[in-house]
């Protein structure tokens, strides 16, 4: 394989990456778009986040918590 080929292989592949990398991040934007207008997710709050960090704050999403076994197990010698 000559160095021409090899280096028109790797502008082929460049390419590649980057039309796939770009489309990625696009869609990406959609879903985040989507979801603050559809009300899912409100991104304000979370920019917030960097402000409000001490522990006295308030709780931005609570996490409902599931009573099943593998979260209480017991280690038996």
């Amino acid at each position: 394989m000559s160095i021409e080929t090899m280096r028109e292989l790797q502008a082929y592949g460049y390419f590649i990456l980057i039309v796939s990398l770009s489309i990625g991040l696009y869609a990406y934007y959609y879903h985040l778009y989507k979801s603050e207008k559809t009300g899912r997710r409100n991104y304000e709050k979370y920019g917030k986040l960097a402000l409000d960090d001490s522990l006295e704050d308030e709780v931005l999403e609570s996490v409902p918590s599931q009573d099943n076994d593998n979260t209480k197990k017991e280690f038996r010698k």
